[in-house]
């Protein structure tokens, strides 16, 4: 509990946007973004979670996306819930959290895939409830093509969390962007944490294939479909990882996939993944 407020502290002066247009919080929300994140990111609750804060820094990422505690939520791709944990723990006392599922019929998932899919986001409020002790209505799941016409344009941020290579290698990056752009407030954003690879990367290595992509090409893809760049944070930045490993992202912790038991100890102490973190603005 006593290092959470320093690190959040910390948060503030490290998640440092390059854009002149992103508006700062209030003083009063960065109080309460302060007080809550920083209660959240320490709470017993996330107990066996804390071990990847050192790789995942959801304090600064948290503060660099604007998460305020009273805000509509969505988070897309909940995959292992993770960040719905945390995000359950902020977001449940004032704010709604919304997990956002692939549309199960706009990628190559088998019938099987497109039922767990969907079985995933009708069990997510349940999940994110016994995870953070606030009730299952403060929270609620869809998949994209299930989304009640009622929700479009009420969300004020959307979170794609490292995942954005599955998009492009599935090749439904255009039109899960579009259902989350139309459920975002005329001002929301989207932030995007996405595994970084080098500027001068081949496109056959930075396609979505290995986990990798250029930063340039994120925020090209974003402004080509109705965002404006806001800005970009190095919290998640990680200048050990060479990021050209032939097995791609899942060579480094926490998968380690192939890796040889005599790599294992210099693969850990890379950590994980260098990662780019960026913010979008839904644009008019």
């Amino acid at each position: 509990m006593r290092r959470a407020a320093p690190l959040f502290i910390a948060a503030l002066s490290l998640a440092v946007p390059s854009a002149a247009a992103l508006a700062k919080p209030t003083a009063a929300q960065t109080k309460a973004m302060k007080a809550e994140l920083a209660a959240a990111v320490a709470d017993p609750k996330r107990d066996k979670d804390k071990a990847r804060d050192q790789y995942r820094r959801p304090a600064e990422t948290l503060t660099f996306f604007q998460v305020a505690p009273d805000m509509k939520v969505g988070e897309y791709a909940p995959g292992g819930e993770w960040y719905s944990r945390l995000l359950g723990l902020y977001l449940g006392g004032k704010g709604q959290l919304v997990g956002l599922y692939f549309n199960p019929a706009a990628g190559p998932f088998s019938e099987t895939a497109q039922k767990g899919i969907r079985d995933g986001a009708a069990k997510y409020p349940a999940d994110v409830a016994a995870a953070s002790g606030f009730p299952a209505d403060r929270f609620k799941g869809y998949t994209l093509d299930a989304v009640p016409a009622g929700e479009k344009g009420t969300f004020d941020r959307i979170l794609i969390m490292r995942m954005m290579h599955n998009l492009t290698r599935w090749n439904i990056a255009d039109s899960e962007v579009k259902a989350m752009r139309e459920l975002l407030k005329p001002d929301g954003m989207i932030g995007i944490e996405q595994h970084r690879a080098r500027p001068d990367a081949p496109h056959s290595y930075a396609d979505g294939g290995k986990g990798y992509m250029r930063e340039a090409d994120v925020i090209k893809f974003m402004e080509a479909n109705g965002f404006t760049f806001v800005g970009k944070s190095e919290a998640n930045a990680n200048k050990k990882d060479p990021a050209n490993w032939e097995g791609g992202v899942w060579t480094l912790p926490p998968m380690l996939r192939g890796a040889k038991e005599e790599d294992k100890a210099r693969l850990q102490a890379i950590g994980e993944t260098d990662r780019m973190t960026l913010l979008f603005r839904k644009r008019p």
